[in-house]
């Protein structure tokens, strides 16, 4: 069954300078290994498509239940030089939540 990654997590994000930091934490510790297995780096880019031109890692931090991304150069060059209009990436964690991924 998919569902919307917004039914088992929450996220926030940010930026430093042309990369945006995603933080996206689990509801309840048992989805975490959930999260692990469906959130990989090649499908949060592949997610994000054209807007990233970096590469994305992402840090597990299982005792929070949470992962943490990098999506390199994803801003344009940054806030003080983008002409995004989401020059600091406020909206990529929400966008992310959209990400649909196998429940089963």
């Amino acid at each position: 069954m998919k569902i919307p990654l917004s039914r088992i997590a929450h996220a926030r994000s940010g930026d430093k300078g042309d990369t945006v930091n995603i933080g996206l934490i689990t509801y309840q510790p048992g989805h975490y290994p959930l999260l692990v297995r469906e959130v990989t780096p090649e499908r949060v880019k592949a997610h994000f498509g054209e807007l990233v031109k970096g590469s994305v890692v992402r840090y597990e931090l299982p005792n929070l239940g949470a992962l943490n991304f990098l999506l390199h150069e994803a801003l344009g060059g940054g806030g003080t030089l983008s002409l995004r209009i989401d020059a600091q990436g406020k909206t990529f964690g929400a966008a992310l939540l959209r990400m649909e991924i196998d429940a089963d």
